[in-house]
């Protein structure tokens, strides 16, 4: 078994913020007030899972975070993380209300700002959860596809591979 195999892909650090060691990190699927700051996130060190509990988390946007890791004082240490992602043990994923998107039915499902149509439904395929549009095709619901989600608009901004939906 893999290190991360208990471990989900929440979060990623974008960049460093000043000089103190704050983040700016954007999180995928879950409100940043949602973390729960008495528990560790993990960060991938050569492989292993290694802990780190955050000492303050400052909202920006929908989905991002101006968050202080401990650990984490400098420069140089927001260097060593940045452009890693952040991860919860796979069972917090129920606690924060991951793996159900069936609220997004209603919302507005964008492509690099052209709208595609309204969101119909979410299915859930295994390994491949996917949301419907109201013309019945059928959009992969990834991570690496989400730019934005705008909630007082309703509104999922995605940057889908050229061709996806042909």
């Amino acid at each position: 078994m893999t290190p991360t195999a208990n471990l989900q892909k929440v979060a990623k650090v974008l960049k460093s913020n000043g000089t103190d060691g704050e983040l700016l990190i954007s999180f995928f699927a879950m409100d940043p007030e949602d973390l729960e700051i008495t528990e560790p996130v993990f960060i991938l060190f050569d492989g292993l899972p290694v802990p780190f509990f955050v000492q303050s988390l400052r909202r920006r946007g929908q989905n991002k975070a101006l968050v202080h890791l401990n650990g984490i004082y400098d420069l140089k240490d927001c260097e060593e993380v940045c452009g890693k992602d952040i991860y919860l043990p796979a069972d917090a994923e129920a606690a924060y209300g991951e793996g159900d998107f069936s609220f997004l039915v209603g919302w507005e499902l964008r492509d690099a700002g052209k709208s595609l149509g309204r969101i119909a439904d979410f299915v859930d395929i295994p390994g491949n959860p996917c949301l419907e549009l109201e013309d019945g095709r059928l959009v992969p619901l990834h991570e690496d596809f989400i730019t934005a989600v705008d909630e007082d608009s309703a509104v999922v901004e995605m940057e889908l591979p050229s061709g996806l939906l042909d």
